[in-house]
């Protein structure tokens, strides 16, 4: 699968105050974490997800899995792509860690997905039409901004 064959669905930022080396740490443990829960697994085997369980090194590198994702790229400190496929839709989740100044960071998530045929259309109207995606990216992201302002406490 190429990202760039996939079309873009969306992007989120969020500001963090905190540094790079700070984020980037936070970052790697919520998704682990937010994408590994009890819930998970049984989700991704029920849709088909090439990868349904967690497993590879921790914290998060290349090669890594957690149901629904496989972590295909790995610039540290900087870029985190996770890769899927299911039988609805393939997609990627590529994060972006930027330094805006020394104690304060820019994290982007961007979303790109298709969604081949109706099966795949009605499952994009549940996921992104529904705005639970949107729902998801944005806490997802304000989990890693409070545990970064926090000092890196425990996955929420």
């Amino acid at each position: 699968m190429e990202i760039v064959q996939l079309p873009f669905v969306d992007e989120h930022t969020k500001v963090i105050a905190a540094g790079v080396d700070d984020v980037w740490p936070v970052l790697l443990e919520t998704l682990d974490a937010t994408f590994s829960y009890a819930g998970a697994a049984p989700y991704a085997r029920i849709v088909g997800c090439d990868d349904r369980t967690a497993s590879g090194p921790r914290p998060l590198a290349k090669g890594s899995t957690m149901p629904g994702f496989r972590v295909t790229t790995v610039v540290p400190g900087t870029e985190l792509v996770l890769e899927g496929h299911h039988r609805f839709s393939s997609y990627t989740l590529t994060f972006h860690v930027e330094p805006m100044s020394a104690d304060q960071s820019l994290l982007r998530a961007e979303t790109r997905a298709a969604f081949p045929g109706w099966a795949g259309r009605v499952y994009r109207l549940i996921i992104i039409g529904t705005g639970g995606h949107v729902v998801a990216v944005r806490r997802l992201l304000s989990r890693v901004e409070s545990r970064s302002a926090q000092g890196r406490g425990t996955p929420t």
